[in-house]
């Protein structure tokens, strides 16, 4: 779980000569974990899978992370499309399909913005992506 302790690292990378490093890892190093709902009070209903979305899921913020199991891309589902996987901006807390996705929002975002760092939330990939600086992001293993 992200909180204002974890450390992030840029990821091993056997393909690259040299060590690179990320200008932008200390927007990371900041963020707190999301909040679960404390009511079972719903605001809508998940238009791909029909179960009720907690109200407190409402918009994403910067430096909170929302929780991978009621975040969706919401340019998406104004477009009836169907997502692959969510990013998160860390700079203003956009959540956007990933470049698999029919419409790759967060990239997009991305392009529009210049906000540098995605989190991914696919419960299944715990890493982040800085655009300019092309790099994966993990949290630093304790030693």
């Amino acid at each position: 779980m992200a909180g204002e302790h974890d450390r992030w690292q840029v990821a091993p990378d056997g393909g690259r000569v040299s060590a690179r490093t990320c200008d932008h890892l200390e927007l990371l190093h900041a963020l707190r974990p999301h909040e679960r709902p404390r009511s079972e009070e719903t605001a809508s209903t998940d238009r791909r899978a029909g179960e009720p979305v907690p109200a407190r899921e409402a918009v994403a913020s910067p430096g909170r992370v929302p929780p991978p199991d009621v975040a969706r891309c919401a340019d998406c589902e104004a477009r009836g499309l169907r997502w692959v996987r969510l990013r998160w901006c860390v700079t203003c807390g956009y959540v956007g399909c990933c470049d698999s996705s029919r419409a790759g929002h967060a990239h997009a975002h991305h392009v529009a913005t210049g906000h540098p760092l995605v989190l991914s939330l696919a419960p299944d990939e715990h890493w982040a992506w800085c655009y300019p600086d092309e790099l994966f992001l993990v949290r630093a293993t304790a030693s």
